[in-house]
Parts: C-alpha cells; structure tokens; sequence
C-alpha cells in the first residue's frame, strides 16, 4: 500500500488562496495515484490467478484438449501415463481434419491422422484432459513437435463449467490423407468413451478411410488392454 506524508508548513502559509490551491492539488493527485495503484494491484492479480486456474501449474499440471487418437484413454497414457480425464468440451471456429505433414510419408498409423484448422462457423468436440509436467516432453514427442510434425498451440475450450485454456496441436505443412481403419476406430472408440455428443459420433463414423488392413498402433492399445 502507498503511504504519503503531506508537507508540514505553517498555519498561515496554508491559509492563503495559493496555499490552499497547492494544498488541493496535491491531495488530488496523491488520491489518483493510490486509485490507479490499487486499480493495477487488483487487475494484475485477476490475470495471474486466471492463469494458474486455466494452465493447473499451481499443481504442477496443464491442461490439454485432445481431439484425434489421444480421445482414447489407453491410447493416451502408452506414452503419458499421468493423463487424468477432467472433462470434454468444444472448440469453435475449428473444423477436424485428415492428413500429413508430408506427401506421402509413412507414420505409424498408416494413414492420415488428424488436426484442427481454423473454420468459422465449426466447431472441434473433444476431451480435456490434465497431465503432469512431467509429461509434457513426451506428449510432445509424441506429436513430433523436435520433427516440425506439429506445433503445439493454446486454445479456448467451451465446457460446461465456462471456457477453459489449453495446450492442443497444430499439423505444420498439412496435406489431406484419409485415415487408416484403424485410426479411425480409435478415434471413435475415444469419442464414445467419454460421451461426447452422439451428433459428433456419427460424424466421425462417417468418415471415409483408406481401408488399410495391416498392424498398426491399434495393436499396441489392444494388447495393453489385456494387461
């Protein structure tokens, strides 16, 4: 808190016409200054606790908005076994995509697996789930942030509870590829999992593959559900 002391000075000086309008007009600017002080004090403390209640690094937590494979819990944690499902939401002006980083290029799904690119007017349903800071370097790997696969990106998630911040990711140089049979189940078996709207299923169930029928990733995921 700001303490000001005022001048002393002797009675008469202050009782002149000069004096007093000094004296106002220090006392009107000392009133600004402890108004501006306490108006920044209250507004930097909003931004920082809004900061900690959308990112959780209070508790050494962030919260992360999945929308493709990462929708499937034991798709998740092969790779991040600290995900814990907090709640699904949606993110507007987003429409779901299919591709590739590359033409071409092999990955392990055998197909192209999804991102979000900037639409208006669509809208991206997904799962927001938290995870320990700890995970963040193979959450990244496991988009390929150190390859340029994808570029981790913040955005505002609609949930029930309000709009909540999150860590997602954005393929860079993103060529269209149907995805593998595969993929696609674990896409929507994640969406069924976690409830997401039955509309937003049968969108994704809708989507055509490029009917790939070799092992992939999905065997990975079904043999640590027998675990």
């Amino acid at each position: 808190m700001l303490t000001f002391h005022l001048p002393r000075r002797p009675l008469g000086h202050i009782c002149t016409l000069a004096g007093i309008v000094r004296m106002c007009g220090f006392i009107i600017l000392v009133a600004g200054l402890v108004s501006f002080s306490s108006a920044f004090y209250v507004a930097a403390g909003a931004d920082i606790n809004n900061t900690v209640n959308m990112s959780g690094a209070a508790h050494g937590r962030f919260m992360y908005f999945a929308f493709g494979s990462n929708l499937l819990k034991e798709r998740l944690q092969l790779a991040n076994p600290s995900a814990t499902f907090c709640t699904t939401g949606r993110l507007k002006d987003y429409e779901l995509n299919f591709g590739l980083w590359e033409k071409h290029v092999d990955n392990a799904w055998h197909g192209g697996v999804a991102t979000i690119e900037f639409c208006p007017g669509a809208e991206v349903w997904g799962v927001i789930w938290t995870l320990s800071n700890d995970n963040l370097k193979s959450l990244d790997n496991q988009e390929g942030v150190s390859l340029g696969k994808y570029s981790p990106i913040e955005v505002s998630v609609e949930t029930d509870n309000g709009v909540t911040l999150c860590r997602t990711y954005q393929m860079n140089n993103f060529h269209a590829c149907p995805p593998s049979p595969q993929y696609k189940q674990v896409v929507c078996l994640g969406a069924e999992q976690n409830g997401l709207p039955v509309e937003y299923l049968k969108r994704l169930e809708a989507i055509k593959t490029n009917n790939y029928s070799g092992p992939s990733i999905l065997d990975q995921i079904k043999t640590v559900e027998k675990q």
